[in-house]
């Protein structure tokens, strides 16, 4: 019988909360976002970039960074507004989302740049 792993993730200590998937992953290299950002494109999603403190991060709304990059194909174009969100906003978490239009959903969301817990 497996057991299952459990994961220190507790509301009283905000460094510990975990935000999707991806979270339970050692933070990605640059290498690694830019596979996201490839995939995304690749899917023929529109690339979102949204952005909150640690402290907000499990609430539903996060701020929105400018629009949604509608039919944005260029990788670098994607990768220079999440570096410009983190920059604008050093304290918070950054999120990357895919929409897909067929779905109206997201297909893809994940944090790039992790906030630092107050």
């Amino acid at each position: 019988m497996s057991t299952v792993q459990d994961y220190p993730s507790r509301l009283s200590r905000p460094e510990s909360r975990k935000m999707g998937t991806f979270s339970y992953l050692p933070p990605m290299g640059e290498a690694e976002i830019r596979r996201q950002v490839e995939w995304i494109v690749k899917n023929g999603w529109n690339p979102g970039i949204e952005h909150t403190e640690p402290d907000f991060a499990a609430q539903i709304y996060w701020y929105m960074w400018k629009l949604p990059m509608f039919g944005e194909t260029d990788v670098d174009a994607i990768l220079a507004e999440l570096k410009a969100c983190h920059e604008a906003n050093p304290g918070h978490h950054v999120r990357l989302i895919g929409y897909d239009n067929f779905t109206q959903s997201q297909g893809a969301n994940m944090i790039v740049y992790r906030g630092t817990a107050v």
